[in-house]
């Protein structure tokens, strides 16, 4: 038995901004906003691919505290997207240097390579393009 990862929900400090700098960046389709279940006064907007086929949640909680992301507690890490080859990964690093975007430089491995970012929230965020065979 096998489970595939569909959507990871992300808690932000601002949902509007976050929703406007995903779908800019990632081309993301609005799929769903909610208020949390039990009237906790949060809500979440769900971005992904118009199929439905994977998504990723954005959600404001009312007791948040406004901090930044510390990749360091427990936790969450960071967030991975694929992209096809370095040479796609290659033109996201210069749309994020277009837009002003914090990222790495490209880095290689044995398996491929990979560039990290940050989103407002300083959330970390990686494209790995994996290695040809």
């Amino acid at each position: 038995m096998t489970a595939n990862l569909h959507h990871v929900v992300l808690t932000v400090r601002d949902i509007e901004a976050s929703v406007g700098w995903y779908t800019d960046l990632f081309g993301f389709a609005e799929l769903a906003r909610e208020e949390h279940f039990g009237g906790s006064g949060g809500r979440t907007v769900l971005l992904g691919a118009p199929d439905w086929s994977m998504g990723i949640g954005l959600a404001s909680h009312p007791t948040n505290g406004g901090e930044t992301f510390d990749p360091s507690r427990t936790g969450l890490d960071h967030v991975g997207f694929t992209v096809a080859d370095r040479a796609t990964l290659e033109e996201w690093e210069a749309r994020m240097s277009d837009k002003g975007i914090k990222h790495s430089p490209i880095s290689d491995h044995d398996w491929g390579s990979s560039l990290n970012f940050r989103d407002p929230d300083d959330m970390q965020l990686q494209l790995v393009a994996f290695r040809q065979s």
